[in-house]
């Protein structure tokens, strides 16, 4: 049998074998102790699934893993399968594909969608000769490929604190792993004395390297944790104002055609897309993909094809200099390009009820917040909103909560959201959805307890007990930073393109002998790409084109004449 997930505490890094056969398993594993067992750990598996859940195992505790190899011919889940899904865990480690020779084609199909390092034909006899060498020369990238320690940030708060709260999105959103210590627990109380802290100073953030910061802002936290914050050079051909799919999209095909490119996000690469639980129908997924997954996923590529990306970076400003086009950041320094991408997208509009502001962040949030799902164990959850973002929000809240109400003004959810949702929700019995009601108010001590809830149609109120309400409600475009600089509609999404000519007029102060490009804005060599534009389709895979587009548009801007 192979390796049980809960026997391996690896103080090594590992080289992972999937295989079905058992023979088959138990000779990789033999061939590849006998070679690396005095430095590597071998884990055997004999199905893609029990490989997974001894790579998360692993994930969690720290252990590293070198090479992944994987049968392709494999029931439940090939080879392939295992590969993508393992890469989400371990990016770094190098992927072999071990296929008998009919099965070329699909080691051709790997390098494409898993990025596969190489691929084994069966059998590999002798080892000497067809095995190690492509495990040496595995071994040998993933060393000289940097990749991050796991290292282990912790976070010591209130549970019921606002702030406590933003700290630990801010490190979920962006990748970095962390423990999180309520204040009333010993082992908080313990690093709190040893760092010399106070319970009235939380949050409180202690890095990986033993720093402790207090209270700590984005900034500060990115800067301590890893994130890049600091741009390597003042001029770009290209900069990306956001990190949604839009700008990740525009970021990867600008890096890839040649532009240096920088990416400058204020949070957390991702975007609204980024905190979606599933995403079932984004093209190439059939089983689907959480947001994070997918974002990360273009974030890292971005960066693997030569993007730069900056996060916790504020935008306050966008001027023209001559040919340049100046971004200036709110600590007051900028950086130069050729052409500029404003690919802002939108946030959710806030509730407005009594009661609702002072909760925010105790029980009230505006998006998903997937690090509460945790704590949502028992407690009834209440969601504003009838578009996708609310149902899937709704599916996946509806694994932990005792209960899962959905508020929709309207008088269905047909109206707003995909079919495929509509069903899935129809299918969990822990979710109710409530036609034509609203929130009229929220209270609650410490944290949310009870919310009022009015019907639309009769005019009655009803209170409910609510540990937790999630608000999906209307999109509004970060844009107001502009000002006057570019075009706007009446909602503050940026025109573009045809929008601005008008009876055959082209905007005021354009300067250019030609009608602006088809996502350029009002001022020349720059775009607008994703929800910020102005009649954009509200979907991840309308904002990755526009991304790409944006990118096309740019290199006819810049070859102009």
């Amino acid at each position: 049998m192979p390796e049980a997930a809960s026997s391996l505490v690896p103080a090594k890094p590992a080289l992972v074998t999937v295989d079905d056969d058992p023979s088959v398993s138990r000779a990789v594993a033999r061939d590849l102790r006998r070679r690396y067992g005095e430095t590597f750990r071998v884990v055997r598996a004999e199905s893609g699934q029990q490989a997974l859940d001894a790579l998360k195992e692993m994930a969690l505790r720290g252990n590293d893993v070198a090479v992944l190899l994987a049968d392709f011919r494999m029931p439940g889940m090939n080879g392939l399968e295992f590969l993508e899904q393992a890469m989400d865990l371990y990016p770094a480690a190098r992927r072999v594909l071990l296929t008998a020779y009919a099965d070329t084609d699909a080691a051709i199909t790997a390098i494409n969608v898993v990025d596969l390092d190489h691929y084994l034909l069966k059998p590999w006899d002798p080892p000497e000769e067809k095995l190690y060498p492509v495990v040496d020369a595995m071994i040998d990238a993933w060393r000289a490929t940097p990749h991050k320690e796991v290292c282990e940030t912790r976070v010591i708060g209130h549970r019921w604190s606002a702030r406590s709260h933003q700290v630990r999105d801010f490190l979920a959103r962006n990748q970095v792993p962390y423990r999180w210590y309520p204040v009333d627990q010993p082992e908080a109380a313990r690093l709190l004395q040893a760092a010399g802290v106070d319970d009235s100073h939380l949050p409180v953030v202690i890095s990986p390297a033993g720093e402790c910061l207090v209270a700590p802002d984005e900034m500060q936290l990115a800067e301590r944790v890893g994130l890049a914050t600091v741009p390597v050079t003042d001029f770009y051909d290209l900069i990306v104002i956001g990190g949604g799919p839009a700008g990740l999209g525009a970021s990867v095909y600008g890096a890839s055609e040649g532009l240096r490119t920088v990416l400058v996000e204020r949070t957390a690469t991702g975007g609204q897309a980024g905190q979606s639980s599933r995403i079932e129908n984004y093209l190439g997924f059939p089983d689907g993909v959480s947001g994070a997954q997918l974002t990360d996923r273009a974030r890292r590529q971005a960066v693997r094809l030569g993007a730069e990306v900056l996060t916790a970076r504020e935008v306050v400003a966008l001027e023209a200099n001559g040919p340049a086009r100046t971004v200036r950041f709110a600590d007051g320094s900028a950086i130069h390009a050729h052409a500029v991408v404003l690919a802002t997208g939108v946030s959710y509009r806030e509730l407005d009820a009594p009661g609702l502001a002072d909760l925010a962040g105790r029980g009230v949030f505006y998006g998903s917040a997937l690090t509460e799902a945790a704590g949502c164990a028992g407690a009834d959850v209440y969601i504003v909103g009838g578009a996708n973002s609310a149902g899937q929000a709704a599916v996946y809240f509806s694994r932990h909560a005792r209960g899962v109400t959905m508020l929709v003004r309207g008088p269905s959810l047909q109206a707003s959201m995909s079919q495929y949702l509509i069903e899935q929700i129809d299918g969990i019995p822990e979710i109710t959805v409530r036609a034509c009601t609203e929130v009229v108010e929220a209270t609650g001590g410490e944290h949310l307890e009870k919310l009022t809830l009015r019907d639309r149609t009769t005019g009655e109120t009803e209170t409910v007990d609510a540990g937790y309400l999630f608000v999906f409600i209307g999109a509004t475009p970060r844009t107001d930073w502009l000002g006057e600089l570019v075009e706007r509609d009446a909602g503050g999404f940026v025109l573009a393109g045809p929008d601005l000519v008008v009876d055959g007029k082209r905007p005021v102060g354009w300067t250019e002998e030609r009608d602006p490009l088809h996502l350029e804005t009002s001022l020349p060599g720059v775009f607008v790409a994703g929800d910020a534009r102005a009649e954009s389709v509200k979907r991840v895979a309308s904002a990755v084109g526009d991304g790409a587009m944006a990118v096309s548009l740019v290199h006819r801007y810049l070859e102009r004449p």
